[in-house]
C-alpha cells in the first residue's frame, strides 16, 4: 500500500481561520488576512475545534493518491460521498497478471495462505482464458462487419476485458486519487481510524492522517476515532480500548 498527499489548499489553517472570522467581523477579507499571523491563526483554530464550529473547515481540501489497496477496500472508500474520486478502470486496463492483497490473518497461516494463493491463480487463469476467448469472438464479428484488422483487434481487446473482469476477486489491487475537504476528512478519520473499521481501510486512514497532520497540525490535532477527543461513538459495540487508542494516536501525530 502506498499513500501520497499530492496537494492541498495553501496555508489551510490560515484560510479556515479567515473563513470563520469573516462570519463575525465587520471588515473585509484583506484586513482579516493581514491580522492573522501564525500565533493568532493557531489560537483561532484551537478555539474553532473546541466549540465544534466545523463548517469553515470545508473551505480547504486535500488530494491523496492511493495505490496497492484491494477493490474490497476501495468499495468502502468511495462510500464517503462528499469527495471526488478517480479510480483505475478494470474496463479499460487489462488485469492480466493482476496483483492482489493478502489479509494478515491469511498471510500468517502457511496452509491457509497456500489455499488463498491457489484461488488467486485460478482467478487469474480464468480471467486470461475468458479475455482470450472473448477477444477472438469479438475480432471475428468485427471483421465480418467490415472493420479493418488493426481496428478490429484493438476494439476486440477492449470489449473482451470489459466482460472478463467479472471474474476478478475483491483482492485485486487498484489505484485511486481522492479529494476531500477537511470536514469530510475529519469524518473519514473518525469512522475509519476506529478499531472497529476493517483492517485495510483503517491502515489507509491512518496513513492519510499522518500526512494531513504534517500539512495542518493544528487543524487535525484532534483527528482520529471519536474516543481520541471524547466518548466512543460505537456504544455497546465499543472495543473498550479508549486509553490505548488515545496513546496510539498521540504517538502517531508526533
Amino acid at each position: 500500500m502506498k499513500v501520497v498527499l499530492l496537494s492541498h489548499t495553501p496555508e489551510p489553517e490560515k484560510y479556515v481561520a479567515t473563513a470563520a472570522k469573516l462570519c463575525y467581523a465587520n471588515c473585509g477579507v484583506d484586513e482579516l488576512l493581514d491580522g492573522l499571523d501564525e500565533e493568532k491563526t493557531a489560537a483561532f483554530i484551537d478555539k474553532l475545534i473546541s466549540i465544534g464550529h466545523e463548517s469553515p473547515i470545508e473551505h480547504v481540501s486535500f488530494t491523496f493518491a492511493i495505490e496497492g489497496i484491494s477493490r474490497a477496500c476501495s468499495h468502502q472508500l468511495v462510500r464517503h460521498r462528499i469527495a471526488s474520486y478517480s479510480q483505475q478502470s478494470q474496463r479499460y486496463v487489462s488485469m492480466d497478471g493482476f496483483e492482489y492483497v493478502t489479509p494478515p490473518e491469511i498471510a500468517d497461516d502457511e496452509e491457509i495462505r497456500k489455499l488463498y494463493d491457489e484461488q488467486m491463480e485460478r482467478a487469474a487463469d480464468a480471467y486470461r482464458t475468458l479475455a482470450g476467448a472473448l477477444e477472438r469472438k469479438h475480432y471475428e464479428k468485427l471483421l465480418a462487419e467490415g472493420t479493418d484488422e488493426k481496428t478490429a483487434k484493438k476494439n476486440a481487446q477492449k470489449k473482451a476485458i470489459e466482460d472478463a473482469r467479472f471474474v476478478l476477486p475483491n483482492a485485486c489491487t487498484t489505484k485511486i486519487i481522492l479529494t476531500m475537504n477537511a470536514r469530510s476528512l475529519m469524518n473519514f478519520f473518525r469512522l475509519r481510524c476506529c478499531n472497529r473499521a476493517q483492517w485495510e481501510i483503517r491502515a489507509v486512514a491512518q496513513e492519510m492522517l499522518k500526512l494531513a497532520i504534517k500539512a495542518a497540525p493544528k487543524l487535525f490535532a484532534n483527528a482520529g476515532p471519536s474516543c481520541v477527543w471524547g466518548a466512543c461513538g460505537e456504544g455497546a459495540m465499543s472495543c473498550g480500548k479508549a486509553a490505548e487508542m488515545r496513546a496510539y494516536f498521540e504517538e502517531l501525530k508526533k
